[in-house]
């Protein structure tokens, strides 16, 4: 005799659908909690049991996940430069320059406008990071940061009509980046120094302008300049 259907009894892929919508949950409690205690203490000295309670779930859900404390931390220290990343398109990289440094400010400076408190966490853990190195930030910056270091360096070389990449644009490179990563790791400066200029829903949108000039500025110069001292590329002087 067939079974008789139950109504509102819920398909193996309903059930398959909430299974994976909590694991993800989980997953995503995970790494708030252990950003806020890595950055309040550091990679050594935070425990799994401690950021697992913080997430309210079993110390098992960090093995499940992530495999270890290393590998949480890797999530964590990490996640920044993959939001950045995702949100730069594999055709970013035909754009004309301005278009390109654009997308790129906007992906760097997006995470501050939509989770300030997570910006300032991030941006403690990372100071920490360069004051007391872990293990793995070699690794976070060969892996993660290097592409979109590169990615930039070649805009910049298409540019000012370089043949290929040299240390003159692997510096200026970093002195664009550093303009756009201070607002992640001076922001407290900022805030006392000039109370409120960051304030409101537009700021940053309007600082976001400005760094795409500079970084244009920038640009424009180091292309006059090698105009004026051909065979002089390859040095950063």
């Amino acid at each position: 005799m067939d079974k008789p259907e139950i109504a509102n009894e819920p398909s193996a892929a309903h059930r398959h659908a909430g299974l994976t919508a909590r694991g993800g949950q989980a997953r995503d409690a995970l790494v708030r909690a252990a950003l806020r205690i890595f950055a309040a203490k550091g990679y050594a000295d935070a425990s799994t049991r401690e950021i697992a309670r913080a997430a309210g779930v079993n110390v098992a859900a960090i093995h499940y996940y992530f495999g270890d404390k290393e590998g949480l931390y890797r999530a964590v220290l990490t996640k920044p430069v993959v939001e950045i990343a995702g949100a730069l398109l594999p055709g970013d990289t035909d754009l004309p320059f301005e278009r390109s440094v654009r997308v790129l400010v906007d992906a760097v400076l997006a995470p501050l406008a939509r989770q300030e408190d997570e910006g300032a966490l991030s941006m403690r853990l990372h100071l920490r990071e360069l004051i007391e190195p872990s293990p793995m930030l070699r690794e976070v910056f060969e892996q993660s940061v290097r592409p979109l270091h590169l990615a930039l360096v070649n805009q910049l070389a298409r540019h000012c009509g370089a043949s290929a990449p040299d240390a003159g644009l692997h510096q200026l490179a970093f002195a664009i980046a550093a303009m756009v990563n201070d607002y992640w790791l001076s922001r407290p400066c900022m805030d006392i120094l000039a109370p409120g200029v960051l304030a409101g829903p537009d700021a940053l949108a309007r600082v976001a302008d400005r760094l795409v000039e500079y970084a244009c500025a920038l640009a424009d110069a180091e292309k006059r300049r090698r105009a004026r001292r051909p065979g002089a590329e390859g040095t950063a002087g």
